[in-house]
């Protein structure tokens, strides 16, 4: 992980109820191309849901004023891909001492 890696990125969602645009700032760590998040309320986040409704998203590292980048978002699932979940964990303990919760992957397309 660089160490001028920034701590945040601004993820946003499609809205499963309204359709319109919810925009939060969340921790993330970069491996292999993806951005990957942990919801610390696992399924039960707003925008965890947005993401299972509709897994298109737009995020951006660092600052809302830097480019955005059209993106997938999945749940990564521990018992299918356990080599990517501790790959992850890791680095969220590395970065932020917290890995606990539901990791989800973002994708530029």
């Amino acid at each position: 992980m660089a160490a001028s890696e920034p701590p945040c990125l601004y993820l946003t969602t499609t809205g499963r109820f309204n359709k319109q645009p919810h925009t939060i700032e969340i921790l993330f760590v970069a491996l292999d191309g993806c951005c990957y998040l942990v919801s610390e309320h696992r399924e039960e986040s707003h925008w965890v849901k947005n993401i299972r409704a509709n897994p298109a998203v737009q995020f951006t590292v660092g600052s809302r004023d830097a480019s955005w980048i059209a993106g997938l978002g999945r749940p990564v699932s521990p018992d299918a891909e356990p080599d990517l979940t501790a790959a992850v964990r890791a680095l969220m303990d590395a970065k932020y001492s917290w890995s606990d919760g539901l990791i989800v992957e973002l994708k530029p397309i």
